[in-house]
């Protein structure tokens, strides 16, 4: 169920044009996308906005034999069962943990522990059927509560995600693209700058800035538009994460680690420049929050989609202003 909910908000007399809801970085937490599409209803917004990172970064491989009974390890631990029940429960746990399950027999398990080729084909294509489900699921359910659903891929989702995104009856993609929200435009952004782990989806500042500059130049009414910019704005508070070595191990300053800002000098660049109404971000978990940016309101959701516990925003636009906006936890 949605709630605790921490209120943090502005108001402002005029009339409301946009009740949105915002969240991001769900990395295949199934439990987080189910909470993302009921936050529509239980907010009683009129859109709702992913911000990328949507799919996992493990198998969970699910040894089953010719008598029904199983067994895996989860997070450390042996689980094993001989009923269906518990096969439920074992599945549903591992989507809980943003991971896919498989199911297989011992022999196939270890033919692709032992092929990294068989092993690679075998993961996009369980990441890519279970996008394939959520989408559908959103395609299903929300067309009845007249609620749009805007989705982008982050930095971290494989390209062939973006066909499953686009695939979609009900969802509209909207990376790298001008969209409508009510009298509102968004203009979103997948990408991010460099980061430690090699991301697919990674570009330098300048290369990053001519994208973004290039987006917003199609905006009809830059001062009322809304910016989905997966990667934060640089040295904003909402992208402050600690510091790592080039093996990826923390680096320790005084034997503690070492906060640094790590967001984007492009997305500060262009944020500053434009000067739009509300800019949404996600990408680093532990930097949720709020600053001002000229007369711009930017937003990092945060996410803790590994607790189950999906992190969110709902902002009320009032035409050229933000008429409130509150920090969620579902």
């Amino acid at each position: 169920m949605l709630g605790r909910r921490r209120k943090r908000s502005t108001s402002s007399s005029g009339p409301a044009t946009l009740k949105l809801y915002y969240a991001s970085d769900v990395h295949g937490s199934e439990r987080c996308w189910r909470k993302f599409l009921g936050a529509g209803r239980f907010y009683d917004v009129q859109a709702l906005v992913m911000g990328g990172d949507l799919t996992g970064k493990a198998i969970v491989p699910i040894a089953v034999n010719g008598t029904g009974a199983f067994s895996a390890t989860l997070v450390g631990e042996t689980r094993s069962g001989t009923t269906q029940e518990e096969l439920d429960q074992l599945v549903d746990a591992v989507r809980f943990n943003g991971m896919y399950p498989w199911l297989a027999s011992s022999e196939e398990i270890e033919h692709h522990r032992a092929d990294g080729a068989a092993r690679a084909e075998l993961f996009e294509r369980i990441m890519l059927g279970e996008l394939e489900r959520w989408i559908e699921l959103a395609d299903e359910r929300m067309p009845q509560y007249g609620i749009d659903v805007y989705v982008m891929p982050g930095n971290d989702d494989p390209w062939s995600c973006d066909a499953v995104i686009e695939s979609a009856s009900h969802v509209r993609p909207c990376d790298d693209r001008v969209v409508g929200l009510g009298p509102h435009e968004m203009i979103s952004c997948a990408y991010s700058n460099p980061t430690p782990w090699e991301s697919p989806r990674e570009l330098d500042e300048d290369a990053l800035y001519a994208r973004l500059r290039a987006l917003a130049d199609r905006l009809e009414e830059p001062a009322t538009a809304i910016f989905n910019l997966h990667a934060p704005p640089y040295d904003s508070g909402l992208d402050t994460a600690n510091e790592m070595n080039p093996d990826l191990t923390l680096r320790y300053v005084g034997g503690q680690p070492n906060p640094i800002p790590v967001g984007s000098h492009a997305v500060r660049q262009i944020i500053e420049e434009v000067q739009p109404l509300l800019a949404l971000h996600g990408h680093i978990h532990e930097s949720r929050g709020e600053v001002r940016i000229g007369r711009t309101l930017a937003i990092n959701s945060g996410s803790e989609y590994n607790s189950g516990h999906i992190h969110g925003i709902v902002v009320t636009l009032a035409d050229s202003e933000v008429a409130k906006h509150q920090f969620v936890v579902g």
